[in-house]
């Protein structure tokens, strides 16, 4: 079985409604939906977040950030982290805890490597994105966040079933030109890799009750046609794409071609600076946030 019969075999359970998230991203699941409740107190969503240790760190450690802790006054509980951060961004770390967790029952090598490369490429799309928002695209600097993690969660879902299908993870160089090119040259009604994983992502998020707008920025993210100016909330996703610098496991990585469409990018003029200049300013936001990501 390749690749592709492999993707559609995925998407054909997923559209049927057979899609299982490992036991490790139950808890997450349960805060979000805890979080989403308008009665929902900052005493009980403390309570809730301190039943993840991993999930309260990253709380303490996104509250003490430089992108916020403008003021220096740094917090050592849960329940004053919550107040600072809010429930949005409780939400989006929650979610953030489920995407990382997504390929959680990985037991081979391969898996776990692959789920770490994609993990740290999530991170730095994620917080490039919030930065581009607040800066270039003018949309909501947190949805741009939230949209910027959950982007390619059908990439950890494919992980988690890579032990069931390990023609996932074989990403091969003719392979290359056809995820590159497939979308535009075959046309949408096309069977590719490229239609079939955005089909899977989508069913994923779906599952998970993702905000409709979320979704449909993920759509336009995989159809890959960014508009210039970027303005919209799929453009920020494709932007923040091409700019992070780290390669995704799941797809074939040419380091020249990257590398150009990095440097085409940055020398984009948006406003009255490039996006190189908007970039080196928000260096220290962008750093922070992903090192706090890291699940």
């Amino acid at each position: 079985m390749d690749r592709l019969e492999a993707l559609r075999a995925i998407a054909r359970d997923a559209a049927g409604g057979d899609l299982s998230f490992p036991t490790h991203a139950q808890l997450a699941l349960k805060i979000r939906a805890a979080l989403d409740d308008p009665n929902c107190s900052v005493e009980q969503a403390a309570r809730l977040i301190q039943a993840d240790p991993l999930l309260s760190a990253r709380v303490v450690g996104m509250a003490n950030s430089v992108l916020y802790n403008r003021s220096g006054r740094e917090v050592v509980d849960v329940k004053t982290a919550v107040n600072r951060l809010g429930f949005g961004t409780l939400r989006t770390l929650a979610m953030a805890l489920v995407t990382r967790q997504m390929a959680g029952a990985a037991t081979a090598p391969e898996q776990r490597v692959a789920s770490q490369k994609l993990w740290e490429r999530t991170a730095h799309v994620a917080a490039l994105a919030r930065i581009l928002a607040q800066r270039v695209t003018g949309q909501n600097p947190e949805t741009a966040l939230f949209a910027g993690l959950v982007h390619d969660i059908g990439g950890f879902y494919l992980i988690s079933r890579a032990s069931a299908y390990p023609a996932l993870l074989r990403i091969e160089a003719p392979l290359a030109v056809e995820l590159a090119e497939g979308s535009e040259i075959s046309g949408e009604d096309e069977d590719t890799d490229v239609r079939v994983e955005r089909e899977l992502s989508v069913a994923v998020l779906r599952k998970l009750d993702v905000p409709t707008a979320v979704i449909e920025a993920v759509e336009e993210f995989w159809r890959g046609m960014l508009s210039i100016p970027p303005e919209t909330l799929g453009d920020t996703l494709l932007l923040a794409d091409v700019l992070a610098p780290v390669p995704s496991p799941l797809r074939w990585h040419d380091p020249a071609e990257a590398a150009n469409q990095r440097a085409a990018s940055i020398d984009m003029l948006v406003g009255g600076d490039t996006l190189q200049e908007i970039l080196h300013e928000s260096a220290a936001d962008v750093a922070g946030l992903i090192e706090t990501l890291k699940f």
